[in-house]
């Protein structure tokens, strides 16, 4: 399938939809890979200038689900993904929050002001079990991918520091270096049950060859001062792991891409009920779980959007 689009400025975008990856204005390609059902990887490329001397730079976003409570075969999983992007050529690669460590859905950890239950406690023990330290082995492990597939990578991530969780997102640079990390400064609702708030000293703008490259996780990218200081540290490739799968997500992913004025790529993950433990261990609540292994979870809706409010690729449902 192939579209042509105009947008506001002499630019024109011309997309292929075969694989999903985009080119843009520095020029940028961007890849969504691979996203569930279709088991087939799905590109847009989308030319966004004619400027032959324009960098180009092709970036992948992950769009896939954690293996809960195992983070050996998650991080198996992650080298997997990280391969397939790579032999895309992508330069960047961006995976969703908490790939790393998983994200809770439906877990109450069985807590009640004034008490908790026997099986909420056993619950965050195998969760913290399953949470890496910054550093530590897994971290070395991610920034040896980066290296070895020659890619910068964003990886969502479940850090445990003591007996305190943190929902992170993690940099590493393409000759395998770790350069910092972000800590989610206000974790979401319930989430605060389980994670810690991180604050100012973790709102890295790196500056890279393919980009000023940062990361807001979820919820964060509703917070106009978060963005705010993003922006004034001169964000170009602004990354967004979420969990949140809803419309409205993407209208958020539009306004920043304008209001920054940054290439957007917001990572989510697209879960099944088989893709967590099987009831009693894990139970979904606040809704009548489908028990159904195929039922969706989490449907995913990552997408790439330009610094005009194009968007590249996705979102992918």
């Amino acid at each position: 399938m192939q579209a042509t689009v105009p947008v506001s400025s002499p630019l024109q975008t011309t997309s292929t939809v075969t694989d999903q990856t985009a080119r843009s204005a520095q020029t940028i390609n961007m890849a969504l890979v691979p996203a569930p059902p279709s088991e087939t990887p799905l590109f847009a490329e989308v030319d966004m200038c004619s400027d032959s001397s324009a960098t180009t730079v092709r970036a992948t976003v992950v769009q896939a689900s954690t293996v809960f409570y195992d983070t050996p075969a998650t991080l198996d999983k992650a080298e997997r993904l990280l391969a397939e992007a790579a032999g895309y050529g992508s330069q960047l690669v961006v995976f969703p929050e908490a790939f790393i460590g998983g994200y809770p859905r439906g877990s109450s950890f069985g807590a009640i002001i004034g008490s908790r239950t026997a099986k909420g406690r056993e619950d965050f023990r195998k969760y913290h079990a399953s949470a890496i330290d910054v550093p530590g082995p897994e971290v070395d492990r991610l920034a040896a991918m980066a290296g070895k597939y020659k890619v910068y990578l964003v990886m969502g991530v479940i850090e445990r520091e003591g007996y305190t969780l943190y929902c992170t997102v993690l940099f590493f640079d393409s000759q395998g270096h770790y350069m910092g990390k972000h800590r989610k400064i206000m974790p979401t609702a319930v989430e605060r049950i389980v994670w810690g708030f991180g604050d100012g000293s973790t709102i890295p703008v790196f500056a890279t060859p393919i980009g000023k490259i940062g990361a807001a996780i979820c919820w964060e990218n509703r917070m106009p001062l978060l963005r705010t200081a993003m922006y004034g540290k001169g964000i170009e490739i602004y990354c967004a792991p979420t969990a949140d799968s809803r419309d409205t997500w993407q209208a958020t992913m539009t306004h920043i891409a304008l209001e920054g004025g940054c290439f957007v790529l917001s990572a989510n993950q697209f879960c099944r009920r088989k893709d967590y433990p099987p009831p009693p261990e894990y139970v979904f609540l606040g809704a009548e779980e489908d028990l159904t292994p195929d039922s969706v979870v989490c449907a995913g809706g990552s997408v790439i959007i330009s610094p005009l409010g194009t968007v590249l690729a996705g979102p992918n449902y």
